[in-house]
């Protein structure tokens, strides 16, 4: 139960000038590149981790099979976003191939 929730104290909160916007967004800004490479390895990292607590069940090793499927199921969640945003990508690209200039 929420007993208190505190104010949001508008003073302490600034609007940025344009400038200071843009300097921030420069220094915040990722590559593209490096946010897909982020997003594969997070993908591997769980079918690897899922792999893991499978085989580890298999073998007979002390695991629970709750956690087991709730991993695999997370697996699969996630390689299932990182195939429909993959078509996403090609959709759009393929999109911006057919427009007449």
């Amino acid at each position: 139960m929420i007993n208190r929730v505190a104010p949001l104290n508008m003073q302490t909160i600034q609007p940025l000038g344009q400038k200071e916007a843009v300097n921030e967004v420069k220094a915040n800004k990722i590559s593209f590149g490096e946010i897909l490479k982020q997003s594969i390895n997070e993908v591997n990292a769980s079918q690897v981790m899922s792999d893991k607590m499978t085989e580890a069940l298999a073998s007979g090793k002390n695991v629970e099979l709750h956690n087991v499927m709730i991993s695999a199921e997370k697996a699969s969640v996630t390689l299932t976003i990182a195939t429909e945003v993959r078509n996403k990508a090609i959709e759009a690209y393929q999109e911006m191939m057919r427009m007449q200039v």
